[in-house]
């Protein structure tokens, strides 16, 4: 087993970790970190919650800190872009947190708030910048920021940010970097955009880190669907939600609209709830997250852009209220829980308009959801609409469960995906994506 004392990071670093209380670093540290710190340019295909941040972050610390130079007004020496505002503030806590013991300056910039404290931070020259692509670019275009004297650049989330219609300003930002600088390039699916955008930053001969496979699933995860019509899921909504094995729950829809639908029917259902999305205020979104992190929301209802960026630690449900018509979007969402050692319940409510939704799902990952048939709400039409394939016949070993507190475990639990064994004293090893 690998040590984070046995990846030749300088001393100051390995001590902010320790005081973390991480000992082993995550299969993507330890693969990541070494080629880093070597000077190679990596792809990494992960996650957000596989610890990635650190393992850009630390190699980073030290190879700024190990350099010595200064940072030239306007300019920065390291650049993270990351698609969102809430992943930027997460990112930057990480540099925070392991950079606590060397003398680096960084800051994290972004839009919806204004720019006069970025622009100074920047008028003074930094290390380590974060910043979303919108945001830098205005700074950039007013003449506020330089990256001329960019080291290292890290293009986080790289499908998010096609997703999010943000390639044009990434491409805009690529065009002024300088030639000779290290490039990591992570995302967590790799469609042809993101491969071809990839073959344009990162070297030829750069290190591949995989290490959650496109479309599996969390082996932690228990996953169920519950089929149901659509007229009564906000009512089965609520009776999950007001189970006892529920204590912190997001809640996916696939509209910012829906998403304020539900949090207000919850709310006046006695469930505390908010929604965040894209439209919402910066400090709407903030606000909702600390009550959520705090326990004063019990459910955080969400859109799959606003969700990705979130890395709570204890989330013991997640409840696809709309199924995503994106398989992809299915692996990502249900991630949000069985984090750091954890283990987490998916439950989806799936109506018969969701089938064929659900079917993509299976197809996707390879693995079928078992079916929960013993909830008050169960649609049978909707479980024989499912169960007539094109061939006519009913698919044979379906794994079903019914009976007891949909809200709590009892499945069978899907193998494959990210997770391993959680350490037995309940001790925190590895430095998770914060």
């Amino acid at each position: 087993m690998t040590l984070f004392s046995e990846l030749g990071l300088i001393e100051p670093i390995q001590r902010a970790v320790a005081a973390e209380g991480y000992t082993t670093p995550t299969p993507i540290q330890a693969a990541a970190i070494p080629h880093l710190l070597g000077g190679s340019d990596v792809l990494g295909v992960a996650q957000t919650g596989t610890g990635k941040t650190a393992a850009f972050a630390l190699p980073i610390l030290h190879r700024l800190n190990e350099s010595k130079r200064h940072a030239a007004p306007k300019s920065m020496r390291a650049l993270i872009l990351t698609p969102t505002r809430e992943l930027a503030v997460q990112i930057g806590e990480g540099f925070a947190t392991y950079g606590r013991h060397v003398p680096l300056k960084r800051s994290v910039i972004f839009g919806g708030v204004g720019q006069n404290p970025q622009v100074q931070v920047l008028l003074r020259g930094l290390d380590i910048l974060v910043a979303t692509p919108g945001r830098l670019l205005d700074l950039m275009d007013q003449g506020h920021a330089r990256l001329d004297s960019v080291e290292v650049f890290v293009l986080d989330e790289a499908d998010r940010m096609l997703d999010m219609g943000f390639i044009r300003d990434v491409r805009k930002i690529l065009a002024r970097l300088p030639r000779q600088r290290q490039n990591l390039l992570f995302s967590a699916t790799m469609p042809d955009a993101v491969a071809d955008l990839a073959g344009g930053i990162l070297a030829k001969d750069c290190a591949r880190v995989e290490i959650t496979p496109p479309a599996t699933t969390a082996e932690r995860i228990e996953q169920k669907v519950m089929f149901v019509e659509r007229a009564d899921k906000r009512d089965l909504l609520v009776e999950l939600l007001r189970g006892q094995g529920v204590s912190r729950a997001i809640v996916f829809t696939r509209t910012k609209h829906g998403a304020n639908r539900v949090a207000e029917q919850l709310q006046k259902s006695g469930v505390s709830a908010d929604a965040i999305h894209g439209n919402k205020s910066q400090n709407a979104r903030q606000r909702a997250l600390n009550d959520f992190r705090d326990g004063r929301v019990r459910a955080l209802v969400a859109t799959d852009i606003a969700a990705r960026g979130i890395d709570i630690d204890g989330i013991t449900h997640v409840i696809n209220y709309e199924l995503p018509n994106e398989p992809e979007s299915y692996v990502h969402r249900i991630g949000r829980t069985a984090r750091a050692g954890a283990d987490g319940i998916a439950l989806s409510l799936c109506d018969a308009d969701e089938v064929a939704y659900l079917k993509a799902i299976e197809r996707a990952t390879r693995m079928p959801v078992p079916v929960d048939d013993g909830h008050d709400y169960h649609a049978e039409a909707v479980a024989r609409l499912y169960a007539q394939p094109k061939g006519g016949r009913a698919p044979a070993g379906r794994p079903r469960t019914g009976g007891g507190n949909p809200s709590h475990g009892g499945g069978p639990r899907p193998a494959g995906g990210p997770g391993g064994s959680s350490p037995a004293n309940g001790a925190r090893k590895h430095p998770r994506g914060r």
